[in-house]
């Protein structure tokens, strides 16, 4: 198994005491994120993209910039690129540049977002959403895989001998696609033998494992070696305590005050954005929420790796309003005492 942390940036006040915290100290948070889990061994570090909501994560390219500054050797991924409401061609342009800035360390998770409400924000129609999506990731292959291109689509105006500057390092980055509700990312993924990213955020496993398993089924199919056929896996958030107790009385109260907060009630019984955990204990009997002792937290780890057969496990430390130096510390206990035992219990051959 290898390892990610992953920032969403978010902004909004804190579940308990309502304080908001600068932008600056938001954007310090993941600095500092990122410098601890390189010194700490893991292996990569995820910025997201969001255009609506409380998050700060509207330019993660930005963000990725001045992580690639402050660190040499963890990779660089985004979670994730909402291609279907960009330009394929500045996607090229911008993620080639921090390619060559950090030395080939960029891998991309395209998908269509997890808020519809980046569709009206860039005047596009949210129904053509994966039309949107399949269009501009199949023009981003070729603009990263081809120079003098020509095309034409739908979507936007015609190319004619287009070859995007710079080029990317060392070849096309990796590009993964996030799955979180629909077949339509794992067949993407499948059709052009891509790695999938399921969210594993918010639903039963039942419903990323259906997903997964329509992945490898298509992967096959379309004529790939089903060896490549890597799979990440989200998690809704780390709360390492010594004890499962001591977990439940040190974050019971956060942990469902940031539940309500962040209840939709505009998209009550649509999948993939309430969660169903609502308090701490159900979180830690059956949602991915990583939340309990090391013991607790490897078990479920490798029940998730038994169903997914999983590659890559995400990892999230600021989104309970933990400050600075307790995602640090939850971050360190989780690189101490949780990664060696998965790593050596779910080998993978991703990156070597």
């Amino acid at each position: 198994m290898r390892f990610q942390v992953l920032s969403l940036i978010g902004h909004g006040p804190h579940p308990l005491t309502g304080r908001t915290p600068a932008p600056a100290d938001r954007f310090g948070d993941v600095l500092a994120q990122a410098e601890a889990a390189e010194r700490l061994g893991l292996d990569a570090f995820a910025v997201g993209e969001r255009h609506a909501g409380p998050f700060l994560s509207s330019p993660p390219v930005a963000v990725l910039g001045a992580l690639a500054a402050r660190t040499t050797r963890i990779r660089l991924l985004t979670g994730v690129t909402v291609l279907s409401v960009l330009d394929p061609v500045r996607v090229a342009e911008d993620y080639a540049t921090l390619d060559q800035l950090s030395g080939g360390r960029i891998e991309l998770v395209v998908g269509k977002g997890a808020d519809a409400a980046h569709f009206a924000l860039f005047g596009l129609d949210e129904e053509r959403q994966w039309d949107l999506q399949r269009e501009k990731y199949e023009l981003l292959r070729r603009l990263w895989r081809e120079e003098h291109v020509d095309w034409t689509g739908e979507f936007r105006t015609p190319l004619k001998d287009v070859t995007t500057v710079p080029r990317p390092y060392a070849g096309p980055p990796r590009v993964w696609h996030g799955s979180a509700t629909s077949p339509r990312s794992p067949e993407l993924a499948a059709l052009h033998g891509d790695p999938l990213f399921t969210a594993n955020a918010i639903q039963p496993r039942a419903a990323y494992a259906a997903l997964v398993d329509l992945y490898r089924e298509r992967f096959e199919a379309h004529g790939h070696d089903p060896a490549g056929a890597y799979v990440g896996a989200g998690s809704g958030g780390l709360l390492i305590a010594d004890t499962d107790a001591e977990a439940v009385a040190r974050y019971k109260e956060v942990y469902e005050a940031q539940v309500r907060q962040s209840f939709k009630p505009a998209l009550a019984g649509r999948a993939g954005y309430n969660t169903p955990y609502r308090t701490i204990e159900e979180a830690m009997a059956d949602g991915p929420q990583l939340i309990g002792s090391p013991e607790r937290i490897i078990d479920k780890l490798l029940g998730y790796h038994a169903v997914y057969g999983h590659d890559l496990q995400s990892v999230t430390v600021d989104g309970f309003g933990l400050e600075r130096a307790e995602q640090l510390a939850q971050l360190e206990r989780f690189a101490e005492e949780i990664a060696p035992v998965v790593r050596r219990e779910a080998p993978t051959t991703l990156w070597g």
